[in-house]
């Protein structure tokens, strides 16, 4: 196929879906002006639910980080426990969905937008979402379905649907429940799986593509490749995600974190100094927009985009998990934020605002300026960056496809043929995505995103009085 088809190609599906990403932003993004700056009421939803529920919990986000390392070493386990992956298991396929291009791309977004004082306050939002992801994996366990087969099947659809029916709201649980599973299921098609591509592209083009004519305006040959890797994945089901996430997990974090601590400590001595520009500008922000509002909001944003915390599709992939014991789960999902926005999001940061690439930005956004930062301390860094992001974009879309199949049944119905449809779509995104430009993307992956926490959020505030009563009961019988 010729270039100038190609291009034609690439230019008629970002047309086609620039309309309806900036209809989605404004429903979704609806903002309230407060001293001429706008605060987007999704973003307050969630700022809000995240500080209720670190207080409401005790700051169970700090006392509980003990509990939740021996679980995941496998004191508590039991063979005799219902489920289909460990505890580990479970935790390394939502984190495949969360540890993935918003710490790399989101972070470098908050900071061409926000300056350096958005991480402090992604790092913040971070902390406060632990006590959400704990209170919603659960959920997620206690409210599951396990068949005959053993297939288990959970998530905010269930919690919200059973979980309020037995407070005698039926009726409401049950359309928070559809809405919840109309949003996933977008949300997973249009979201954490056409940015996924398109990021991974856009490394894919500036490390190993800047002198070839063919790669370029040939996205859809790169989404095409890659939905093909996706496709061999999620049709084997939650088992062999997990036992593909649990290995891949660790391998990206692995590349991505020695790279960026090899320029840390590089640059070891403005270490200090960038953590105090961090720290000031979070306050004081210069030159940015809005001023210390508009810096939290970019931080708080991003930091959710890369949590998911208060979104509730973790859940999913913990309600596989085997346990007997809802709040022991729960406590293993509180190191999800941790690990991944206030560790590797904070080591991201580090790395942009050390090398000073924020400073000039010049166009480059996204992925394209974590890749700058890597570049300006060993030429050849952005190759593994470029390996870490297609690890990172291979393994977010695996989690992604399987929340959204868990979503997709729960309003079509369990029919295998059914679900292979949907996998099929969820492959034809994977196309699209990497063949549009990043602002539609951003756009439509964070409106359906953050709507999934509007019904999310309803529930959880709900529940809540219910599963500190359990959290109480739970900490009495180990404590004795």
């Amino acid at each position: 196929m010729s270039s100038v088809s190609t291009t034609t190609i690439d230019q008629h599906i970002d047309t086609v879906l620039a309309p309806v990403a900036d209809l989605f932003t404004q429903i979704i993004f609806y903002s309230i002006s407060i001293n001429s700056i706008d605060i987007p009421l999704i973003v307050l939803w969630l700022i809000i639910a995240a500080f209720s529920f670190t207080c409401y919990f005790g700051f169970l986000n700090i006392t509980g980080l003990k509990h939740s390392v021996k679980i995941i070493k496998g004191d508590y386990s039991s063979p005799h426990d219902q489920g289909e992956v460990s505890h580990f298991q479970a935790l390394t396929t939502a984190l495949s969905g969360t540890v993935g291009l918003g710490n790399i791309a989101g972070v470098a977004i908050a900071i061409s937008i926000g300056g350096p004082g958005a991480t402090f306050w992604m790092m913040l939002a971070g902390l406060m979402g632990m006590s959400a992801k704990f209170l919603e994996c659960a959920l997620g366990v206690k409210y599951r379905q396990i068949d005959n087969k053993g297939i288990v099947r959970g998530g905010p659809m269930y919690y919200l649907s059973a979980g309020l029916s037995d407070l005698g709201h039926k009726k409401l649980g049950k359309g928070l429940a559809i809405f919840f599973a109309i949003c996933c299921m977008t949300a997973s098609l249009c979201g954490s799986n056409m940015l996924q591509a398109n990021q991974a592209y856009s490394q894919f083009m500036v490390a190993f593509a800047q002198d070839s004519s063919f790669w370029q305006n040939r996205g859809w040959l790169f989404g095409l490749i890659l939905a093909t890797i996706i496709a061999v994945v999620i049709i084997g089901g939650i088992k062999n995600i997990a036992k593909v996430t649990s290995k891949i997990v660790p391998l990206m974090a692995t590349i991505y974190l020695i790279s960026a601590l090899f320029i840390i400590f590089y640059h070891f001595e403005k270490v200090p100094s960038a953590f105090y520009l961090i720290f000031t500008e979070a306050f004081n922000p210069q030159g940015v927009v809005g001023g210390l509002i508009g810096v939290m909001i970019q931080g708080f944003k991003r930091a959710t985009f890369s949590s998911e915390a208060g979104v509730g599709a973790a859940a999913i992939a913990h309600a596989t998990a085997r346990t007997n014991e809802p709040i022991r789960e729960g406590y293993v999902a509180l190191l999800e934020p941790f690990i991944d926005t206030v560790v590797i999001c904070t080591i991201t940061a580090l790395v942009i605002v050390i090398t000073g690439a924020y400073t000039s930005v010049d166009g480059v956004d996204g992925v394209a300026l974590t890749s700058r930062a890597f570049a300006s301390v060993i030429w050849w860094f952005p190759y593994l960056l470029s390996i870490a992001v297609l690890l990172f974009a291979i393994s977010t879309m695996i989690s992604w496809a399987y929340y959204g199949s868990i979503a997709w049944q729960y309003i079509m119905g369990t029919n295998k043929y059914l679900d292979l449809l949907y996998k099929c779509i969820f492959c034809t995104c994977t196309v699209i995505g990497a063949s549009i430009s990043l602002n539609s993307v951003i756009a439509i992956s964070d409106s359906m995103f953050f709507s999934m926490a509007i019904a999310n959020i309803v529930g959880l505030y709900m529940l809540a009085p219910m599963m500190k009563k359990e959290l109480f009961s739970y900490n009495q019988k180990y404590r004795q």
